[in-house]
């Protein structure tokens, strides 16, 4: 009897172990699917996707691809397409050809494309060309009708065009709230017609700019914003331009979640401007001002004034710089229409709220005495303010 149980013992457990090695071999006999599955249905779209989807179809047609070359050259044909190195800024740079490439979108029916600065720099300075791709693969060259570098903002005007695009939506960025959803479309790395997703991370961001200005008011979102996403439009839900790509943050060149667009407010501002006289009408006072880092230093707290135009607002209303003689400092700015001015993006800031040929009542302190000072804004393009 323990014989016999030892036998059927030795052979269960032979089989089982039999059975363990074979099964994969079973399983694979039995149950491969060795013709085309069955689709499962998944359903309706969720609403989120739906509007994300529907969103893109509206907008995509609108987003172009810009390409600035500095000077034309035979060469950069030879060039393979995915050599590209980081520009300034988040536009791309082909290795090479001299070629800026970014984003841009249709601003209106008479084929006008919004763009960054940037991306068109190098064309401008060098005298080389521009060409722009549109969404349906057609490629039409493309002018520089004006430019904004203190606004990093670019106007071109498309060449002939077999069927214009649509101008896109334009929406305000007054009521942008931190939180909401955000939609940037662009052509990151070379690869045309990218959505990234996110949310407005928050605002009233201060951005260097060239021309010594700081843009006051930037957007910052974590929707991917990438090398060659400069100059594409950041959306909100309803498909509107709430801002125009511009910057990452970013030690490496990729995106790191901190992306900055210039507001559409101000975007709305200028490129008319930009269209009608290819320069933006700067509203300022005619004052130059002097380092913020050297006013720390020194203890101020204010807007330094170091030289006053002749002929300006500033010059009229009897505001004095630094003696160039003594070097005693004259006027420090320390208010301007009810608020503090600490540094000089707080004096653009409410000169820029006020506009051309408006009034602008500033707090100036000389020689320890606080007095209030009333003048008109002008156009002074070629100053700092």
């Amino acid at each position: 009897m323990p014989e016999r149980f030892v036998r059927i013992a030795l052979g269960v457990t032979l089989g089982l172990l039999i059975a363990f090695v074979a099964q994969p071999y079973i399983l694979a006999f039995l149950y491969s699917a060795d013709a085309p599955r069955s689709v499962t249905a998944r359903g309706d779209l969720s609403s989120a996707e739906k509007t994300t989807v529907d969103l893109f179809a509206r907008a995509s047609p609108s987003v172009v691809h810009v390409f600035a070359q500095a000077a034309a050259q035979g060469r950069a044909l030879m060039e393979p397409d995915d050599e590209l190195g980081q520009g300034p800024g988040g536009s791309e740079q082909q290795q090479g050809s001299g070629t800026q490439t970014g984003t841009g979108f249709v601003w209106d029916a008479a084929g006008h494309v919004v763009t960054n600065n940037h991306v068109v720099e190098a064309a401008t300075k060098g005298g080389g060309s521009i060409s722009v791709r549109l969404a349906s693969g057609e490629v039409v060259s493309a002018r520089v009708v004006g430019i904004a570098p203190s606004y990093d903002l670019a106007v071109l005007q498309l060449g002939r065009v077999a069927k214009m695009p649509p101008p896109l939506a334009v929406g305000t960025s007054a009521d942008l709230k931190v939180g909401q959803s955000a939609f940037a479309i662009g052509n990151p790395f070379g690869l045309d017609h990218t959505l990234t997703t996110g949310v407005i991370s928050a605002l009233q961001r201060r951005l260097p700019t060239q021309e010594g200005r700081e843009l006051s008011g930037v957007i910052q979102t974590d929707a991917a914003i990438n090398p060659g996403n400069s100059g594409g439009p950041l959306l909100d839900s309803a498909g509107r331009l709430i801002g125009v790509n511009t910057a990452i943050f970013s030690p490496s060149g990729a995106s790191a979640g901190i992306g900055f667009a210039v507001p559409v407010d101000v975007v709305n501002r200028v490129v008319p401007d930009l269209i009608k006289n290819g320069r933006v009408r700067n509203p300022g006072i005619g004052i130059i001002a002097g380092q913020e880092a050297t006013a720390a230093r020194l203890g101020i707290d204010g807007v330094v004034v170091l030289r006053v135009l002749p002929g300006s607002p500033a010059a009229q209303a009897g505001l004095r710089g630094v003696d160039p003689r003594t070097g005693d400092i004259g006027d420090v700015i320390v208010g301007a229409n009810g608020r503090p001015v600490h540094r000089l993006s707080d004096l653009t800031s409410v000169v820029e709220e006020a506009g051309l040929d408006r009034p602008v009542t500033l707090l100036v302190e000389r020689d320890g005495r606080v007095r209030t000072v009333r003048l008109n804004t002008a156009d002074v393009a070629q100053t700092r303010l």
